[in-house]
């Protein structure tokens, strides 16, 4: 008596093309996973997908904003020591 397990079936386990059914998928813009774009809740770390709710982006500020402050507090300091 043979015992049969999943690996002696099938190990062709590429995808056909009568096998993909065409739904687009996005990111999980909280954990990086791919998830259908119709779902309203990623199943991998269950937040919501919409953008309302996705995760802050850090934005760097401006160069000219840095350097405005990093001046004005070299004048404040030259005006405080003499």
């Amino acid at each position: 008596m043979t015992r049969q397990t999943w690996d002696d079936e099938n190990e062709d386990w590429g995808d056909d093309e009568s096998d993909l059914d065409g739904e687009s998928t996005i990111i999980c813009p909280h954990c990086g996973t791919e998830v259908y774009e119709d779902s309203p809740r990623c199943p991998s770390c269950e937040n919501y997908l919409s953008l309302e709710d996705a995760p802050a982006t850090v934005t760097n500020k401006p160069w000219w904003v840095l350097l405005g402050a990093g001046l004005g507090l070299l004048v404040f300091l030259r005006w405080l020591f003499v």
